[in-house]
């Protein structure tokens, strides 16, 4: 989905997985002060949105994804994932029930395959799933934020700030009373800085939630029987995950950040050194300079230096060896 938004001025448009909405809008640091502060909102127009509604609607989605979502009360934002029979992450989704319906959104262009899952599971409960993709518009409004909502939106809200689902024709008036709009990599920054994952990021094919942090936050360790829960249970009770999320303070002086999928060896043994990870999201953060998220090896001394395409790299624990 292409946003109405990038018509406003100074919009430079994003690049993948992205695009669609706007990068910036012509002052990163900027931009970044103001959402880190509380002010303005981010269009996320691009992400997927669906719905599911009928009476069983909460405990059937219950029995799919890593929530617990079968008492889920009205407002109460909360996000999950679908992991594979192997417990692989496939699908992350952002709840919010609002009495009736259940809304979440998702990472662009995930919400085919993602509907075409929930379809094939449907059996006989009295449930209905819905791509409100084309009528309805994500926006952020950052922690802190005294902003008014539109009465006409659904509100997700969490301690890093609220999501709207917005009807998609309204974008353009909600843009020119709540203002200044503030692109994607600005939040991406904040993201990064929090060490919070996003698939197809931080994720591959053969990514464990245990790996990036993820459970306690999107996986429920007391609730019943969903795909992949084997795998949950038996690396929580008896065992490590292959791999750990960490957070990276990158050398300021190189020009360029290294790119998602950058190979993360040891400083100490150069360029020709064994792999042991890669670079999952960088970024230009305001007051702490070049920063990344990567995904590394477990065994890798917590207090090793590292290098990303000969950038040095200094590393903190997100989730412990």
């Amino acid at each position: 989905m292409k946003s109405s938004l990038l018509s406003l001025p100074g919009a430079v448009p994003a690049e993948a997985p992205d695009e669609g909405v706007a990068a910036h809008y012509g002052d990163l640091f900027r931009e970044q002060r103001a959402l880190a502060g509380g002010s303005g909102f981010v269009d996320l127009s691009h992400r997927g949105v669906v719905t599911v509604t009928g009476a069983e609607r909460l405990s059937w989605l219950h029995l799919l994804i890593t929530q617990h979502v079968s008492d889920l009360a009205p407002g109460h934002a909360t996000e999950a994932l679908i992991l594979s029979a192997h417990g692989h992450i496939e699908h992350a989704l952002y709840l919010v029930d609002d009495g009736t319906t259940t809304w979440l959104h998702t990472e662009p262009g995930d919400q085919e395959a993602l509907i075409a899952y929930l379809e094939s599971m449907k059996f006989f409960y009295r449930v209905e799933v819905a791509d409100r993709t084309e009528d309805t518009a994500v926006v952020h409004l950052p922690a802190g934020s005294i902003t008014e909502v539109p009465e006409n939106a659904v509100v997700r809200e969490t301690p890093h700030g609220r999501d709207l689902f917005l009807p998609r024709d309204g974008l353009e008036s909600f843009a020119a009373t709540h203002g200044p709009a503030i692109g994607i990599l600005a939040l991406e920054a904040l993201r990064v800085e929090a060490h919070r994952p996003r698939l197809g990021l931080e994720t591959d094919h053969r990514t464990i939630p245990h790996e990036l942090g993820w459970i306690g936050t999107a996986v429920h360790l007391q609730k019943g029987c969903y795909r992949g829960q084997e795998t949950v249970a038996r690396v929580h009770n008896l065992g490590k995950p292959p791999r750990r999320l960490v957070f990276l303070h990158l050398d300021g002086s190189e020009v360029h950040l290294p790119p998602h999928g950058t190979p993360v060896r040891l400083a100490s043994e150069g360029e020709e050194g064994r792999q042991l990870g890669f670079i999952t999201t960088s970024a230009r953060h305001h007051e702490l300079g070049p920063i990344a998220l990567a995904l590394v090896k477990r065994n890798v001394p917590a207090d090793a230096a590292l290098s990303a395409d000969g950038t040095a790299a200094a590393q903190e624990i997100v989730v412990a060896p």
